[in-house]
């Protein structure tokens, strides 16, 4: 029988996993190649031969997505699988009918070919967009656990921007593995808050392979998801964070509305700092998607480091760099605690941007007056450092989740804020994980 030629589409993440779960040394298929977007220096690498299995001796390679039409053509392909997260349903269709428009089959894997099951209890905490706030419910989620006496593995959505072979599996449990795996400021953002609370954080790119080492050091294994992917392994409990200051995407956003679809529980966050209306935009959806899941309301209070230090000075505010590219928010945590601590000025951060943080500005121009923290190569970290300290700003914000000043010299006065998940009323997480019986 002909094998079916095959494109995975991806961002070095979900295309990874949908390969090693459903097509690895699977003899009706041959995937021809990856295509890449989202993340810098993905493409012209190849997925190696030695994660590949025995069908690709020679690896797969991996090309930007910008030459699928091409690439359909060259190795005459059967099927794209379109295999990435926290793109709008219209865009999902729109590069449907490019594929489709070419010849082939348009596919989207579901959750019963790519979920792997564990052998332990397994908690998911996931989204309907990047930057509702999964890092500080799933450290919630964490800190109950632990009250309850478990041992916890915190399983975190694939990051692998290096050396594929090098990041199989990581474990991560003190800054020295931080740098041992030379990791990016995204991965420094997911792993540092949760070094900084005790907890042993796993990634990298087999997530079978990883499952098994850590299921021989937990009690529960927590899935910590990544932009508003589905989690890789079946969750005995889905958590989803909604955004109101996004009301409408949990219902627009691919694949996020399927994980609003599949929750057993919706965390309705920021609402201290949402609109009312807003925040009942999302719960009626939320009643009409999925009637049946519980819905936990929850703010996330921000705090200040030295809000003295900000009031009447001109600000540069550095915020999360996926929230604002890819998550498309023009502003973040770092912004609303200039405002509320009083900053005269948040200046606007594109005449100081230079390099490949400028070309972001060009890739995502709904951006606000806010810098993302770009940092995928040291290149980049050096362009990100160099923006800041030529910036007219009298004071820094760091806005995201890790201390920027443990990787780069920053020449001004900083001012670090953090945010945390506080549930409001009943019922809440604790109350629903103890009903689970772990």
């Amino acid at each position: 029988m002909k094998k079916r030629r095959v494109i995975i589409m991806g961002a070095a993440g979900r295309d990874f996993h949908n390969f090693n779960t459903y097509f690895r040394d699977n003899e009706e298929f041959m995937v021809v190649a990856f295509t890449a977007t989202q993340i810098p220096n993905i493409e012209g690498r190849k997925y190696p031969a030695e994660l590949a299995g025995k069908l690709y001796p020679d690896g797969i390679p991996i090309f930007p997505e910008e030459d699928l039409i091409n690439i359909i053509h060259k190795y005459d392909v059967d099927e794209v699988y379109f295999s990435y997260s926290d793109v709008s349903n219209q865009y999902v269709m729109e590069i449907g009918a490019v594929a489709m428009g070419e010849g082939p089959n348009f596919v989207l894997l579901g959750p019963k070919k790519t979920f792997i099951k564990s052998i332990k209890p397994v908690i998911a905490v996931c989204a309907v967009r990047t930057g509702s706030g999964k890092s500080q419910t799933t450290r919630k989620v964490a800190e109950i656990l632990k009250k309850m006496g478990k041992s916890i593995a915190v399983i975190r959505h694939p990051m692998p921007y290096g050396d594929l072979v090098k990041q199989t599996w990581q474990r991560f449990a003190s800054y020295e593995d931080l740098d041992r795996y030379e990791c990016t400021i995204e991965e420094r953002e997911e792993y540092e808050p949760h070094i900084d609370s005790g907890n042993i954080v796993w990634a990298g790119v087999d997530y079978a392979e990883i499952l098994r080492r850590a299921e021989q050091e937990a009690d529960v294994i927590l899935w910590d998801g990544g932009n508003n992917d589905l989690p890789f392994y079946k969750p005995d409990l889905l958590i989803t964070v909604v955004d109101p200051h996004r009301a409408g995407d949990e219902m627009t956003y691919y694949p996020g509305i399927v994980n609003l679809r599949l929750t057993d529980v919706a965390v309705v966050n920021k609402i201290d700092t949402a609109d009312y209306d807003e925040v009942q935009i999302v719960l009626e959806n939320i009643r009409m998607w999925n009637p049946k899941a519980t819905v936990i309301m929850a703010a996330s209070p921000i705090s200040i480091d030295n809000p003295d230090a900000i009031r009447d000075k001109k600000v540069l505010v550095v915020e999360d760099g996926p929230t604002l590219t890819h998550g498309e928010m023009s502003y973040g945590a770092g912004f609303i605690a200039a405002e509320f601590a009083g900053a005269v000025e948040i200046i606007d951060p594109r005449p100081f941007a230079v390099g490949t943080i400028l070309d972001t500005y060009e890739k995502y121009p709904t951006t606000g007056n806010v810098l993302p923290a770009m940092g995928y190569s040291s290149e980049q970290i050096h362009e990100l450092e160099n923006t800041i300290n030529t910036s007219n700003a009298e004071v820094v914000i760091i806005g995201t989740p890790i201390d920027l000043r443990r990787i780069m010299k920053i020449e001004k006065p900083t001012v670090r804020i953090r945010y945390d998940l506080q549930e409001i009323g009943h019922p809440t997480l604790e109350d629903i994980i103890k009903k689970m019986n772990l």
